[in-house]
């Protein structure tokens, strides 16, 4: 007999898939793995070594990330485990967490092929990577607060339209102004 439990859940907080249970232990024990992994393989491949010469940077965003997605994947395996997932907005408190860990490593990031806002601006230029970065990471860590204070205040549907906005300002904004601050350097020239 397969035992179907809740593996996936809508904007509405409705669950829309089911699945068996290893599919569920599965994905949530393997991300932090492959991410970790993804992390000691990604400074071999690095064409120009940028991301060592960022000094323990990148070893503690590995860790922290790691640390994050293992913590997420012990919460939905335990909230599975008990039947006790009521509230969708403990899972988007979590990510406002992670804006906030990421918008005050945005900043620090310096530039290279792997890490952070990777336009062909931002890459062509280190004024151009610097400020967006800049302007990226306020935005990021102020966005993890909202989320995360909304997470506690509002309704899940509400809470779930507003991380939704959210987190496409930004990951837009930056992407535009890295445009925007390209094409003022350039008319300089």
């Amino acid at each position: 007999m397969i035992y179907l439990i809740n593996i996936h859940w809508n904007f509405k907080g409705e669950v829309d898939k089911y699945g068996d249970k290893i599919e569920l232990i599965m994905i949530p024990l393997l991300l932090p793995f492959f991410v970790y992994l993804l992390f000691v393989v990604i400074p071999k491949i690095d064409p120009k070594n940028k991301l060592n010469k960022m000094g323990n940077k990148f070893q503690k965003l590995k860790m922290m990330l790691t640390i994050f997605l293992s913590v997420l994947a012990l919460f939905i395996l335990h909230t599975v485990k008990n039947q006790s997932f009521t509230n969708l907005n403990y899972i988007v408190l979590l990510i406002g967490v992670l804006y906030i860990i990421l918008g005050n490593y945005l900043k620090t990031i310096r530039a290279n092929y792997f890490l952070g806002i990777r336009t062909p601006w931002t890459l062509e230029n280190e004024t151009v990577w610097k400020e967006t970065h800049k302007l990226g990471g306020m935005m990021w860590f102020i966005a993890g607060i909202i989320v995360v204070l909304s997470s506690l205040i509002l309704h899940k549907k509400l809470n779930f339209q507003l991380f939704f906005i959210i987190t496409g300002i930004i990951s837009i904004t930056p992407i535009a102004y890295s445009y925007y601050i390209h094409s003022k350097i350039k008319s300089k020239r």
